[in-house]
């Protein structure tokens, strides 16, 4: 790496080295800053990683992985704002794995389990985890964190860039740099004249990096807070934006893998003669598990895989959905308790007389069903590997390929490519380690590698099955005491186990969205219960907070109306944090709840309410409902969400209604059940969605309140699901405690 120079504000450092093609700008963290992942060829110079200036244009690194949540076009937002380029000017790619694009913002969550109060002890423990994770490297996309860790790394990326462009200019000029200006790409002499950022690229190879840059402020700004057009909605918009499964390599073969269908099951023999035989078939070769079948395009390896004959060994899953529920049954005791992070009061003693209200409440199983179903091209050589995917964790793709090939990790190359959605899905890389065990037995071919939507449902990791218990009291028509526990297998385990790693201490997930919810109820315990590992599960939107945030806010549901007291009313009354209650307000003033109340207009329409807090960010939802003659409708969301900063109000606004749709539709209908150890469910016809005509007029509204800035992806998943059951509870008088709601109500 080049010269590396301390930048003044908030100890970020400035390297610089060079790239293929031109000039790159960027930032690095103090102290020992992970080395420059762009290289340079002769005659080519570049500085830092995220601003990539060459003779043909100007492209942003945009390392954080983009699943259709506007992730490229956000971050490119943020580098265009203080770089002073347009945004058509501008080509978003999100670079090569490195542990220089570590995600600084994965430490906040962890720090407020470990120490749930804001002051030295709890900065010491963001701190150590933050410490940690910029150790190991981890370029991860999840947890609602692309806008929280890029808000200024990459701002100071631009303004770097900025202002080393113009006092490189200055110096060559003989003017002052005070007295130049910048404007969609160019440097502005005091005569008027412009120099294309563009044309300078060959001579910034020397240039001395700005290192004291001042980020502009509010009122200065062109597109933070401003609407915007996303810079991939054309290419959406006309059906020419490529996904990973439209990728391909010259020379490529296609394949698909054939899996016992129960999770974790082996294969014990198998006859693909018949298989062998089928025009275009190339191979079947044994990987990991299975088989992975080799032909010239991808539907004949679909119907090859079928027409083998497999003897599949048994799952070692519990084999029927019923014995999954036990498990989480079981666990509800002292030597399964993982954390009790919230015990407020005497719970105890304030339960020990007098009538007390129990309930059990469940959520289960849940698919993650992108549209595109995973995929990936692998290409194996003697001493090099490359690797075509949709990808959140590439840093892990690489050491899982090098520890598959045996080829040093420097050596594999992974383009991340766009995903056709994810909600967690991508955080695994299953599909790109059997395309490198098959790429191995055919050295010098790229593999595509293909799952067909069954397989992809049959051996997704889905979200976690979980189980809460009540037990709460009500007094002088207020919420008293409310205990709850939740029982689940830990989210982290799973999914850490298949990297190879271990999730040490209490997993935070089991708890999430309810240990630390906004209410100061005068005798409030919430304890986590870890069930033992069952089916393999993994992250899901919203992970732990998309099933806690339902078990909450409907044990206080029916908390709040065993007291006489109105949903939202008794909401603000115990409402302890001045942001959560703004949010509160908000959605009341929203949806007019201070006039009609729960009850819409006393007969057939309804209303709930629900708040979660999840990954920092209060977020508070009313929906309203009709009972109609042929079933319930849906008919208006009121959602208002506090993230401190709004980068773009449209794709802000995009992301909230998407997030709705996803958790009503999943609420509604969804679930993943077991029979023999395999999912019963296996395409969209088993496991629906929100159909169309189906979803809700989605109102919102942003608060920008909060001193700390927040990302918006997954938290307004966890409230939707108990606004919608307090909704039709209020219009119907049935309690919904189990999801799928479909199970007890029917929707039109």
């Amino acid at each position: 790496m080049g010269r590396l120079k301390t930048i003044a504000r908030r100890t970020f450092l400035v390297g610089s080295v060079a790239v293929v093609g031109g000039v790159a700008f960027g930032i690095f963290t103090v102290r020992k800053p992970h080395g420059n992942p762009l290289t340079a060829k002769a005659g080519e110079a570049v500085l830092t990683p995220y601003v990539k200036i060459t003779s043909d244009g100007i492209t942003l690194i945009t390392p954080r992985a983009d699943s259709g949540q506007g992730a490229y076009h956000v971050q490119a937002a943020l580098i265009a704002e203080e770089l002073d380029v347009d945004l058509d000017q501008i080509t978003a790619d999100p670079g090569p794995p490195s542990p220089a694009y570590w995600n600084t913002a994965l430490a906040a969550e962890a720090a407020d389990f470990m120490v749930p109060a804001a002051g030295v002890m709890h900065t010491m423990a963001e701190g150590a985890v933050n410490s940690v994770m910029k150790v190991m490297g981890l370029q991860i996309t999840g947890g609602s964190t692309t806008v929280p860790d890029q808000f200024e790394k990459l701002r100071l990326a631009g303004a770097s860039a900025r202002e080393t462009i113009k006092a490189f200019v200055a110096e060559r000029e003989g003017v002052a740099a005070g007295d130049l200006t910048t404007r969609a790409g160019a440097v502005i002499l005091p005569d008027g004249q412009k120099i294309p950022y563009t044309d300078l690229a060959a001579d910034l190879a020397d240039a001395e990096v700005v290192q004291d840059v001042a980020l502009r402020t509010p009122d200065q700004w062109r597109y933070i807070g401003k609407p915007m057009q996303r810079i991939d909605m054309l290419a959406k918009s006309t059906g020419t934006q490529g996904y990973g499964i439209d990728a391909a390599v010259d020379g490529m073969v296609h394949a698909t893998v054939l899996m016992n269908p129960a999770q974790r099951g082996g294969m014990a023999d198998y006859d693909a003669s018949d298989a062998l035989a089928m025009r275009g078939v190339q191979a079947v070769v044994p990987i990991t598990g299975g088989l992975g079948i080799v032909a010239d395009n991808t539907w004949r390896a679909f119907r090859a895989a079928e027409a083998i004959n497999v003897t599949w060994e048994e799952p070692s899953s519990p084999p029927q959905q019923a014995d999954h529920w036990a498990a989480l049954e079981a666990a509800f005791t002292p030597d399964a308790q993982d954390s009790r992070k919230r015990d407020d009061g005497d719970v105890e003693n304030a339960l020990g007389e007098g009538e007390i209200l129990t309930a059990e409440y469940r959520a289960p199983y849940l698919a993650h069903a992108p549209l595109e179903p995973v995929n990936a091209i692998v290409r194996v050589e003697d001493n090099r590997v490359e690797v075509w995917t949709g990808t959140q964790i590439p840093r892990f793709i690489q050491a899982n390929v090098s520890r598959i090939t045996g080829i040093p990790a420097d050596n594999v190359t992974v383009h991340a490519l766009m995903m056709g959605g994810s909600f967690g899905h991508r955080l695994e890389d299953e599909v790109v380690k059997q395309a490198t065990e098959i790429a191995m037995q055919m050295k010098g071919t790229p593999v595509k590698l293909t799952y067909s939507r069954e397989e992809d449902m049959l051996h997704d990791f889905p979200r976690q099955i979980a189980m809460a218990r009540l037990r709460g009291k009500v007094a002088n028509g207020q919420v008293e005491a409310l205990d709850l526990g939740i029982a689940m297998p830990s989210v982290m385990a799973s999914q850490l186990s298949r990297q190879n790693q271990s999730a040490p201490g209490p997993d935070s997930q089991i708890v999430s969205g309810a240990w630390d919810q906004p209410f100061a109820i005068p005798h409030q315990r919430v304890t986590g219960y870890r069930a033992p590992e069952l089916a393999p599960i993994s992250s899901w939107r919203s992970v732990g907070a998309s099933s806690n945030g339902f078990f909450y806010n409907a044990a206080l549901d029916e908390l709040i109306a065993a007291a006489g007291a109105d949903p939202m009313a008794e909401r603000l009354r115990l409402c302890s944090d001045p942001l959560a209650r703004q949010v509160l307000e908000a959605v009341a003033e929203m949806s007019d709840w201070s006039g009609i109340g729960g009850q819409a207009d006393g007969s057939r329409t309804g209303r709930g309410v629900a708040l979660t807090k999840s990954f920092g960010v209060h977020c508070a939802q009313v929906i309203e409902v009709t009972d109609t003659d042929n079933g319930l409708r849906i008919d208006t969301v009121w959602v208002a969400a506090e993230v401190g900063r709004v980068v773009d109000p449209v794709n802000f606004e995009n992301l909230i209604q998407g997030g709705v749709i996803y958790a009503l539709g999943h609420a509604m209908n969804s679930e993943i059940t077991y029979a023999g150890g395999v999912a019963e469910q296996t395409n969209f016809d088993t496991n629906p969605g929100m159909r169309l005509d189906q979803c809700p007029a989605i109102m919102v509204r942003g608060l920008e309140n909060g001193d700390r800035v927040l990302g918006i992806g997954e938290p307004p998943v966890p409230p939707a699901a108990p606004a919608l059951a307090g909704a039709i509870w209020a219009v119907t008088g049935t309690r919904l405690r189990e999801m799928p709601f479909s199970r007890a109500v029917d929707f039109v």
